[in-house]
């Protein structure tokens, strides 16, 4: 009777055995294979992987377009990620002064007077152009009667002290009808661009009109508004063209008016579209450049690969041998950190 009972008893312990080494090994097999995934990531087996890194960049509403359109192109083939605000070019700027951002985007170039206080605070900064725009006057689609504007119309309209506040104060065969004037807050760039280029003095504007820091805003506004106008980002409108419609400029402050243009690719391209056309820029503090994830991504953003989508956010592409000199600037400036 205690053989069988034996028996049972060295059964049970050879199994339990048996399954404990099996654990064991499994366990082995297991760490191995993570050390080896790691070391196949990095290319150095047993230490583990890098980390991804994000880049802050804050700055313009108008070149967001540009680089949200960078930063999701570029997430697909690196792990680092990029996260784009759009507190406007001032605001932007404020960061970029404080560290408080990576890159700095802005839709008009860097000031004398921010050139000062970036030098005061030990920065050293790096202006890569990545984008044209056109900066685009808008009004409602089912406008009919206005189809061109002059820039000393435009300064009547936009002036500090302007009492033009009708469309038929600007041509008595047009609407009896109250402009809604929509246009971009006091932090953006393309503020401070369109009242230097049409006003005559930057900063100078009427005080009361619809201003928003986001252009979605300003494209719904008016596209809202039967009497409305506006002046937007070319992108933005090209990519909403049922909801708004653009208006030839003359470039004509006074006397026999000279051919108003329309904002195309071409024309902005070839400086035709005047004084609205304008370039876009990245500003990078070049303490920065140590950080390969940085490189990483300015290197992308001034690649061949990365314009079309410049085009496909309804942008003009900078010519490729502007391009060329943006690589060549950073590839310097690279050259230059230790």
């Amino acid at each position: 009777m205690s053989k069988p009972v034996m028996g049972r008893w060295n059964a049970s312990f050879v199994w339990s055995m048996v399954t404990m080494t099996m654990l064991g090994c499994l366990g082995c097999v297991s760490k191995k294979d993570e050390v080896k995934t790691g070391g196949e990531k990095n290319g150095d087996a047993g230490k583990p992987a890098a980390k991804a890194a994000t880049i802050n960049t804050e700055g313009s509403s108008t070149v967001f377009l540009i680089s949200q359109a960078t930063a999701n192109e570029f997430e697909k083939i690196s792990k680092n990620k990029v996260s784009v605000g759009r507190s406007g070019t001032g605001g932007g700027y404020k960061k970029f002064a404080l560290r408080q951002c990576d890159l700095w985007n802005a839709s008009r170039p860097i000031a004398d007077k921010e050139k000062a206080e970036l030098k005061e605070k030990g920065i050293e900064w790096l202006e890569l152009e990545v984008a044209i725009d056109g900066l685009s006057i808008a009004v409602h689609p089912s406008n009919d009667w206005c189809t061109e504007l002059t820039v000393g119309q435009l300064r009547k309209l936009w002036a500090p002290d302007s009492t033009t506040n009708k469309w038929s104060d600007l041509n008595p065969q047009w609407p009896d009808q109250t402009i809604e004037f929509f246009g971009a807050d006091t932090d953006s760039g393309t503020f401070e661009y369109f009242t230097e280029v049409i006003v005559g003095k930057k900063g100078a504007s009427r005080p009361k009109y619809n201003a928003a820091s986001d252009d979605n805003v300003l494209i719904q506004g008016v596209g809202g508004s039967k009497f409305s106008l506006g002046y937007i980002p070319y992108g933005y409108c090209m990519e909403n063209k049922e909801k708004v419609k653009v208006i030839k400029v003359s470039p004509t402050v006074e006397g026999d008016p000279a051919p108003a243009v329309e904002p195309t690719v071409e024309t902005i391209l070839s400086g035709e579209y005047k004084p609205l056309a304008r370039p876009l820029f990245v500003y990078v503090n070049k303490d920065t450049l140590k950080r390969p994830e940085i490189v990483e991504f300015l290197k992308y953003t001034v690649s061949e690969e990365s314009q079309p989508l410049v085009a496909k956010r309804g942008f003009v592409r900078i010519p490729d041998e502007k391009r060329k000199e943006m690589v060549g600037r950073l590839e310097e400036a690279l050259k230059a950190v230790k």
